[in-house]
């Protein structure tokens, strides 16, 4: 039988705060887009379209069941998905020099978006089962971090370097939440960057260009530093008020590259200034502030893990983003999440949200 209080514990906020973020993204893609119109710029708009209200779909149908039912289906799906990025360095599609999609007749997907909700179920397993804990130290870590590094070598393999860097940071967020002891902690730092030599030897030439280029700007200003250069423009340009709606030089122009995806907020920037970057950049601080509060009046354990997993995610995806296109970052390729043009990474993200509402929903059986 349907539980009333749901209904009741419904939460408004973070539906609001998701709707506003929804229109926000489609106004900027539809600007992201409209210069390149004549090459499918519209098409782009129509299917995000389309795939925000596939992500709201999705959004409700994960708050229709308890989230602990997760907690049994989370190796099943942590398994499933570590087959479908094995699959993809065997039959799946390369797009400009990646091997990252996974293709079923007119529909593809990247299952490197899919893991990071089977992550965050296996770790929130993991460390749910484990209360009372005092501090984690390295013999009690070898399973979360086997868990951890099996698809981020899967994922580094497509290349991708940015979602691999991602789930790492992410993951890491989880584990310091679960406690962890510091020994343990200074042991894996130091551990962390003594293969930072092998790491970087395993990297593609454009990716160690990428953060060469981070390091000095200046050294190929029309070739691997192009897209960095044009992007601080675009954001400097729009000064304190920005330049107007479908205003803005450098998006008209195609002077911006990637516009409607990694730079997606370069296009907010150059339009809307300061004053809008600092809006979009304050809303996704209350998202995530409103989700460590979900975390914090959870009922349980694993919701609390869950919810810390999912804000660690959409925290480290603003951060990397917004850090690389005003020249912070190296250029890595994640998009603005729920922001940026893209079907998997949006409705991941959706089906991730519409936990964290499940999670706010069910806080009332705390007090039962």
């Amino acid at each position: 039988m349907f539980d009333r209080r749901l209904i009741q514990h419904f939460d408004w906020i973070l539906l609001l705060i998701l709707l506003l973020l929804a229109g926000i993204s489609i106004l900027n893609l539809y600007s992201a887009t409209y210069a390149v119109r004549d090459i499918g710029g519209s098409q782009i708009f129509i299917k995000q379209v389309y795939w925000y209200l596939i992500g709201f779909a999705v959004f409700f149908f994960m708050t229709t069941f308890n989230y602990n039912v997760l907690e049994q289906l989370a190796y099943p799906a942590y398994f499933v998905t570590i087959a479908l990025l094995v699959a993809v360095l065997l039959v799946g599609k390369v797009t400009s020099g990646s091997q990252r999609w996974l293709s079923f007749g007119p529909i593809s997907f990247q299952p490197s978006e899919l893991i990071k909700i089977a992550i965050v179920m296996v770790l929130a397993r993991f460390y749910s089962r484990r209360g009372g804990h005092q501090g984690y130290r390295l013999r009690e870590l070898w399973q979360p971090f086997l868990l951890i590094m099996i698809p981020c070598i899967l994922i580094l393999k497509e290349p991708d370097l940015g979602t691999a860097l991602l789930l790492v940071a992410a993951s890491f967020c989880v584990i310091l939440f679960s406690r962890v002891n510091w020994k343990s902690l200074v042991i894996l730092v130091v551990l962390a960057l003594s293969v930072a030599p092998f790491v970087w030897h395993q990297l593609k030439d454009y990716q160690k260009t990428r953060i060469l280029t981070f390091i000095r700007p200046d050294m190929d200003p029309l070739g691997s530093g192009y897209h960095i250069n044009q992007s601080k423009i675009a954001i400097g340009s729009g000064q304190f008020w920005g330049k107007g709606f479908l205003k803005g030089t450098q998006t008209r122009l195609n002077f911006l590259p990637e516009q409607h995806t990694d730079f997606a907020f370069s296009v907010l920037g150059e339009e809307w200034g300061f004053i809008g970057s600092v809006s979009l950049l304050l809303l996704y601080l209350f998202l995530i502030l409103w989700g460590l509060n979900i975390a914090k009046t959870s009922k349980d354990k694993l919701g609390a893990i869950m919810a810390v997993g999912i804000v660690a995610f959409i925290f480290w995806q603003v951060v990397i983003n917004v850090g690389m296109v005003i020249g912070l970052l190296p250029v890595v390729g994640i998009p603005l999440v729920l922001f940026s043009y893209g079907g998997s990474s949006l409705i991941t993200t959706m089906a991730a949200t519409g936990l964290l509402m499940n999670i706010s929903m069910r806080r009332f059986m705390f007090s039962t």
